[in-house]
């Protein structure tokens, strides 16, 4: 079976790791459709849970997202029929959402930013992002939310997709520092990593920095 023609890069990282910079590195190339994310929308609506229990749910998005099948946030967003670009997590660091076709004022070219893009893009509607996701030879995804590569095995292995994996690691000094100043916006996904139900948590412990710490070894050992 012949590889599909778009090609799919997921980059794998986790929280205060420079994934979001490298993202825009891709982001603003014009041949790139990226999103950030995404699967902020699964822990949003379903904190209750455990990272580990959400796994599948987040590789479902994220597989629904690469082939461009944007009707997979409809579970994530029922609260809203008449959905608008800006309803999608940190849309607007998306310049595949910035532009043509998903919004009129600026070209494909274009390197655009995100203060411009909030203030004239973000009442376009939500099917503007499917629509968008299809021109592009290259969809890129940065996702934090995976702590086991074995969970992605059946991406890997889907014919339909053309799947790329770029693990990003930062030294967990750096990653620790950065998260001090991160507290309070951190503390919902800490509750996630632990599994403590519904929680807001403030990783004095470093327990959250070890859970991370071992997913980057786990992972890299599983890849080789």
């Amino acid at each position: 079976m012949e590889k599909p023609a778009q090609v799919h890069i997921l980059i794998l990282s986790s929280w205060r790791s420079g994934s979001s910079f490298v993202g825009q590195l891709f982001s603003q190339h014009p041949n790139v459709f990226y999103l950030m994310e995404p699967a902020w929308h699964v822990w949003a609506t379903m904190y209750q849970n455990s990272a580990k229990v959400l796994h599948m749910a987040v590789r479902d998005l994220i597989r629904s997202v690469f082939k461009c099948d944007m009707s997979v946030f409809d579970a994530y967003l029922p609260w809203k029929r008449n959905r608008n670009l800006s309803d999608l997590f940190q849309w607007a660091v998306s310049r595949a959402l910035c532009t043509i076709p998903a919004c009129e004022f600026f070209q494909r070219s274009d390197i655009t930013g995100e203060s411009a893009c909030k203030t004239v893009c973000g009442k376009y509607p939500f099917s503007k992002v499917e629509e968008a996701c299809k021109t592009y030879s290259h969809v890129v995804l940065k996702e934090v939310r995976f702590f086991d590569l074995k969970v992605l095995y059946p991406l890997l292995a889907d014919p339909s997709l053309n799947l790329k994996i770029i693990h990003l690691v930062r030294d967990p000094r750096a990653v620790l520092k950065s998260r001090e100043q991160s507290v309070k916006a951190l503390a919902r996904d800490n509750g996630i990593i632990l599994g403590i139900n519904s929680s807001r948590v403030d990783d004095t412990g470093f327990k959250v920095l070890q859970e991370i710490c071992r997913s980057h070894i786990q992972i890299y050992e599983t890849a080789i």
